[in-house]
């Protein structure tokens, strides 16, 4: 019996570049006693959501098997691979380069929760107990690397390794990164020269009057925004850091889908 549509289900166009990078075994494989379709719509729902694992709705598979075939895809970077895939499809139909040149970082702190509580740090500025999430955007707003840490953490500190995992996830072709004044200072300066990438830092005007629209740096803002549409990210409601840094990405893939299928379709009839 099929089961009544949600919003956030996949579509066929979506699901037929997604199906791919999500079947780890074979379809035939006896193990496989829900439709993979089924388990990555469950996926979507929670990510749009924010539910708990086990309020998951009774005409998804059951959450047991969700979780369990959730963290596979994790551990095995389905979706960081999809992600790569369709940044690369929508730079190439906006007339771009297949990889990006240039970068822009940033951080947000999020309130922890009763599951992230015991590796929650504080963050004084933004007066949160919680976790920080360290990103990398390309010029589009676009997801390369994520990195996750206690709020006390400082955003210099992270450069190096958003950098390395920029340049790996884009074989070396990034040579620019913009940054708020967070990331002033020499040794952010040289991390990022370590990975051959120039480090500048966007500075506020000294006479700052009401909101200013800042060059760059407003690129990762939006894309603070975008992700502030899935309920699930609104807090840190994960046990696990590298679980939240994953579930980043699964929102890229939802965000970034329905544009690139239909990039696919047309190029495939024309």
């Amino acid at each position: 019996m099929l089961r009544k549509p949600y919003p956030s289900d996949v579509s066929d166009e979506e699901w037929s570049f997604v199906a791919p990078y999500l079947s780890l075994i074979d379809v035939r494989a006896p193990q496989r006693q829900h439709d993979l379709r089924e388990v990555f719509n469950a996926l979507r729902w929670i990510v749009r959501a924010g539910a708990p694992w086990r309020m998951l709705p009774n005409d998804f598979p059951p959450w047991e098997a969700v979780y369990q075939q959730t963290r596979r895809w994790l551990q095995s970077g389905c979706f960081e691979a999809m992600v790569s895939d369709l940044r690369s499809v929508i730079r190439v139909a906006q007339g771009r380069q297949g990889q990006p040149s240039a970068v822009v970082l940033d951080g947000r702190t999020l309130q922890s929760s009763c599951e992230s509580g015991p590796r929650a740090g504080y963050d004084g500025y933004k007066r949160k107990n919680g976790s920080k999430v360290h990103m990398a955007v390309d010029t589009l707003g676009h997801l390369l690397a994520v990195h996750v840490t206690p709020a006390n953490e400082q955003e210099r500190a992270q450069v190096q390794v958003l950098c390395e995992t920029v340049q790996l996830a884009t074989g070396n072709t990034v040579k620019l990164a913009w940054a708020d004044q967070g990331y002033t200072g020499e040794e952010p300066k040289q991390a990022a020269q370590a990975q051959g990438i120039d480090l500048q830092v966007v500075k506020l005007p000294e006479a700052k009057k009401g909101f200013v629209l800042l060059p760059r740096r407003w690129v990762v803002e939006r894309s603070f925004g975008w992700l502030a549409r899935f309920r699930r990210l609104s807090r840190d409601f994960e046990r696990l850091p590298e679980v939240l840094a994953g579930l980043h990405f699964v929102v890229f893939l939802m965000l970034m889908l329905p544009g690139a299928a239909r990039i696919l379709a047309q190029n495939q009839s024309s």
